[in-house]
C-alpha cells in the first residue's frame, strides 16, 4: 500500500495538468483556409506548415482553398466558405474601412516579397516608374497584394490607378506564360515566379521588397505582408481553435530559422519547384529576409501599411491610426511564443 500511495498521488498529477491542455482542444477541428497562390513564396509559412505535419500537432484538419490572388480568398471568406486567410495584411486595414470586423492573429511574412519585372525587349526604354504609364501589367488578381505594390509604386511617380491596366495571371505557370506569349508588357508577382523569369532573361527587376534594402527602397522599411486573418467573430466563438492554428504557424517560424533552402525545397509539393528544383532554392535563399522572425504585427509595420494604401487609396486619406487597433489582435501569439518548444 505503501507502494501504491506514491503512484496514486504521481497519476493525479499527471492527471491534473492534463485537464488543462484537454480543455483547450479546438473548438472547431475542420477548418477552411482561404489561400490566393499556395505555391508561392510568399505563403511558404503555410505550405511548410502543412507538410511539416504542425495542423495535425495541434488538432486540426485544415483544408486548404487554394484561389488565384488574394482578393480572391477574401472574398471567401466575406461569402463564408473559408474559415480563415492567409492574406495581405492590408486586406485587413480595407475591410475594416469597409465595416467588416476582420483582424490579422499572426504575422506571416515581414516584406511582401513582391518584385516588379519589365519584359526584357522593353526594359532598355524604361527608366523609372513613370514609364510603367500606358503597360498592361499582369497581377496575381485585380486588387490583390500585387496589384497593390504596382499602383504604389505608379502613386509615387505621379501616376494614378487608371495609367495602366491589370491582367490576372495568377502566381505559377500561367504568369510565366503571360510575359513568354507577350501579353503583358510588366508584372508584380512573388517568387518562384520572378526568379524563373529573371533567370530565363524574360524580364529585368527593376523594384522588388524580398530583401531588407529593396524594401527599404522602396517603403521606407519593414511592412507586414501574410498573415493569417479572420472574422472577429470566429475568433470569440473559436478561440481555442485560433489558439492552435497560430501555435502551427508560429511553430514553423521557429523551423525556418534554422532550416537551409535545401531542406526547404524538399518539403513543399513537388509541383510548387515549377520543374526548376535549382532556381526555387535560389529563390528560398533570395527572400530568407522577407519572413517574419516572431509573428508579431509591429506597431510601426501597421503605420507603414496605413501611410502604403494611403498612396493610391482615396477612401484612406482621412484615416487616423487609432483604426489600426482593430486589426491585429496579439494575444494568440503572444501564448504561441510561451507554450510552443
Amino acid at each position: 500500500m505503501q507502494i501504491l500511495k506514491p503512484i496514486a498521488a504521481a497519476l493525479a498529477i499527471v492527471a491534473a495538468l492534463a485537464l488543462p491542455a484537454m480543455a483547450q482542444a479546438p473548438e472547431k477541428k475542420d477548418v477552411k483556409l482561404g489561400v490566393g497562390g499556395a505555391s508561392s513564396l510568399y505563403y511558404l509559412p503555410l505550405a511548410l506548415t502543412e507538410q511539416l505535419g504542425h495542423f495535425k500537432e495541434q488538432g486540426l484538419n485544415v483544408e486548404v482553398s487554394d484561389f488565384k490572388g488574394g482578393s480572391q480568398s477574401l472574398q471567401a471568406l466575406i461569402g463564408g466558405s473559408a474559415d480563415v486567410v492567409t492574406g495581405a495584411y492590408e486586406h485587413t486595414l480595407r475591410m475594416q474601412q469597409k465595416g467588416q470586423d476582420i483582424l490579422a492573429v499572426v504575422e506571416l511574412g515581414r516584406y511582401p516579397g513582391i518584385s516588379i519585372g519589365i519584359k526584357a525587349d522593353k526594359a532598355a526604354a524604361y527608366k523609372s516608374a513613370a514609364d510603367l504609364k500606358g503597360m498592361k501589367i499582369g497581377v496575381t488578381a485585380p486588387g490583390s497584394s500585387t496589384n497593390m505594390i504596382a499602383w504604389y509604386v505608379m502613386a509615387k511617380a505621379g501616376l494614378t490607378k487608371d495609367d495602366a491596366s491589370f491582367i490576372g495571371v495568377g502566381t505559377g505557370a500561367g504568369a510565366v506564360a503571360a510575359i513568354q506569349k507577350g501579353e503583358i508588357d510588366a508584372i508584380s508577382n512573388i517568387e518562384p515566379v520572378m526568379a524563373k523569369l529573371e533567370k530565363e532573361g524574360l524580364v529585368k527587376i527593376v523594384a522588388e521588397t524580398r530583401t531588407t534594402a529593396g524594401t527599404t527602397a522602396m517603403l521606407g522599411g519593414a511592412m507586414p505582408a501574410a498573415v493569417l486573418y479572420l472574422k472577429r467573430d470566429f475568433a470569440t466563438k473559436n478561440p481555442n481553435t485560433v489558439q492552435a492554428l497560430t501555435n502551427a504557424f508560429y511553430k514553423t517560424l521557429k523551423w525556418m530559422k534554422t532550416a537551409t533552402p535545401e531542406q526547404i525545397a524538399q518539403k513543399v509539393p513537388a509541383e510548387y519547384l515549377l520543374g526548376d528544383k535549382a532556381t526555387y532554392i535560389a529563390a528560398v535563399n533570395a527572400s530568407r529576409q522577407a519572413y517574419s522572425e516572431d509573428g508579431v504585427v509591429s506597431l510601426q509595420g501597421q503605420k507603414r501599411s496605413l501611410d502604403f494604401l494611403k498612396q493610391f487609396e482615396a477612401a484612406f486619406k482621412d484615416v487616423k491610426e487609432d483604426a489600426l487597433a482593430k486589426t491585429w489582435d496579439g494575444r494568440f501569439v503572444k501564448k504561441a511564443a510561451e507554450v510552443v518548444k
